[in-house]
Order: structure tokens, then sequence, then C-alpha cells
């Protein structure tokens, strides 16, 4: 031991120290740590200690002394040190932030880190950094849009309530047409997934004509009413709802959550709703097809099957989506709704604030 090096352990410090080495959890760093000054307290010299922690002279030197000036305390903690690059001044970092917040020079829409790192005079690994720091992320956008409806308040709590509450002896449905959906052939066949490398599919394709699919979703059962047409037209429509009228209980009310699509609201279909007093049609507001509960399982046929999907021809597409809309009814699940309307019509008055408040 260094001369001016004196280890005194307490009888309360060798408890701690003891423990700390017995201590599975313990980190190895602590533990080696202590056994050098409990080493050091049996009277072994500076080689003996070496031996026993494989650790070399002035790392044993620097733990005997930490130990003389601050206990078992200073056994288990690292002191900081430096960092090999000087910080940033805060006068740089707001710069970058300041100008991140704002457009770009030329004619770009967004920043890259190499473009703010010649602005600011730093290193693109410093500006990523910085974006890092202050949940800044310029080369992602998001999309919104607010409703304009006079009556968006009232048509939501209108649609929220059939959601959560539907009426007695009635069946609520939700209704919509996907519409051009596409038959695409890819050009060469494409190679299966396999360890290390992904499934692959050619960018480009050949079209093989389009088809409609008007679905109906029953949010208390989960259950589908799909039926593949051609076109989209007020004439579809009507044979759709006279497939669902055929569907559909006698003696059941029907109450259908519709959007603004004018196929919708043609003359026809209010005739058609005329002819039928127990169907009920509740649109939702303009600008708000989320609303529309089967959009969800739109969502799920173009992610699931639709997307990577090869058909050679429109009868196949058509079989294909058949199929699904048939898995699907095998196993429904119910459309349960959770957002609370009065925080989401909060919502979109806070948008039109902001947007006021910019524009």
């Amino acid at each position: 031991m260094r001369k001016d090096i004196t280890v005194v352990v307490t009888a309360e410090d060798r408890v701690k120290l003891i423990e700390i080495v017995r201590d599975r959890n313990r980190s190895q760093n602590h533990v080696w740590r202590a056994e050098i000054v409990l080493a050091t307290v049996d009277g072994l010299g500076t080689e003996a200690i070496m031996r026993r922690t494989a650790k070399s002279k002035t790392c044993v030197w620097r733990w005997q002394e930490r130990f003389m000036h601050e206990g078992v305390a200073g056994l288990l903690r690292d002191k900081t040190r430096p960092a090999r690059k000087r910080p940033l001044p805060p006068a740089t970092i707001q710069q970058v932030i300041a100008l991140t917040q704002g457009p770009p020079p030329g004619e770009t829409t967004h920043w890259t880190s190499a473009a703010m790192a010649k602005a600011a005079g730093i290193s693109a690994s410093a500006v990523l950094r910085i974006w890092r720091a202050h949940g800044l992320q310029p080369h992602r956008i998001r999309q919104f849009k607010l409703s304009k409806d006079p009556k968006f308040a009232e048509k939501l709590r209108d649609i929220v309530g059939l959601y959560v509450a539907p009426p007695l002896n009635a069946i609520v449905l939700s209704i919509d047409e996907k519409s051009q959906i596409q038959a695409l052939d890819r050009t060469q066949p494409g190679l299966p997934l396999k360890k290390g490398r992904c499934g692959t599919m050619t960018h480009d394709y050949k079209r093989h004509g389009t088809t409609t699919l008007f679905a109906a979703l029953d949010v208390r059962n989960g259950k589908v009413i799909g039926q593949n047409m051609q076109r989209h037209r007020h004439q579809e429509f009507i044979r759709f709802l006279n497939t669902v009228e055929r569907r559909v209980p006698v003696g059941k009310l029907v109450h259908a959550i519709a959007d603004n699509y004018a196929a919708h609201k043609h003359p026809k279909v209010k005739a058609w709703l005329a002819r039928h007093p127990r169907w009920t049609f509740h649109f939702t507001p303009t600008s708000a097809s989320w609303l529309n509960a089967v959009e969800g399982f739109f969502a799920k046929l173009a992610k699931r099957r639709l997307k990577r999907g090869v058909f050679c021809s429109v009868v196949e597409l058509q079989a294909a989506i058949n199929r699904f809309v048939a898995e699907t009814n095998e196993a429904p699940k119910p459309f349960v709704w959770t957002a609370d309307p009065d925080q989401i019509i909060a919502a979109v008055r806070r948008g039109y604030q902001v947007l006021d408040s910019i524009h």
C-alpha cells in the first residue's frame, strides 16, 4: 500500500463490505472494490490484492484512497469524467431549435440534419442529438382535417350514443363503400420470407380492373354484410340496401351510420328510405369519416388482404374479399367505442384556436 494511504475499517463498515461481497444482485464493480478494502484490512500486500482481484496496481491504490476519504459510500459511485468533446454553447442549441421551427432555405420543404449542420456550423450528429433531446422531428408530418360542420357536436353525440347504448329492439349498422379496389398482378413472382431476408415483391404491377366493396358492420356483434359491385353510384347503393334489408330480421329497427357521399343522399335513396320506415340514417359530420366504425374493417382488409395480394382478375379479387368477410364473420368482435365525445369536441376547438392564432 502507498505510504500516504491509511485504511481504517470500523466494525460497521466491515459488515457493510461483507454484505456487498455476498450480495448476488450487486454490481460486480462494487464487489471487487469491497474485496480490495477487505483484503487491505486483512493485511495483504498490493501484489496479493492484485492477484486476488485481477486488478492493476493503480486501480488498487485508487480505491484504497477513495475508501480512505469517502468510506463505503465512495465505493458505490463512479466519479463523473469530463466529456470527450466540449458541450455545445446554449446559444448554438437555441439557434438550431429556432431554425428547425422555421422554414428551410431555398426550394425545400423541411430541414435535414445535413442542411441544419451546414447552417449552424456544427456536425450532423450534434444536430440529431439536439433534435432528439427537444423532441423535434422535421422529417415527419402528421395529417389532419378539422370538420367545419356547424352541427359537429350534435352529430358526434348522436352517433357515439348509438355505439355506446344501441336502442332496444334495433340494430345499428355502420355502412360505407370501399371503392376502386384494384386487382393488381405483379410482373414477376416474389421470393418467400426466410431467415435474414424479408419477403420480396416487385414494385411494378399489372392492372386487371377494379371493384367496389359495399359493407355494413353490425356494431353489436361485429359481423359484416359485404357485396362487391363494379361501380359505386346510388343505383348500386340501393341494391346493397336491399341486400341488407333481406338480411336484417323482421321487426328490427335499423339505425344506419353513413358518411356524406352524394350517393347516400340521392333523391332515389331518400325515396327508398320513405318506403322502408324502419330505416333511419345518421350521417357523420363532414370531414369526419373516422367516426364511421366500418372504416376500421376496411383498414384491416387493406392491410391484411389487399396490400400484398396478387390478383390476376377482378373475379379472383372479389373471391378473396368474400373469403375475408366470411373469416371475419366466423370470429366476429363487437365494436367498442372508448373515446369521450367531450374530449373530441374540446380537441377540435383547440385545433381551430391554434389555426386561427397562426394564420
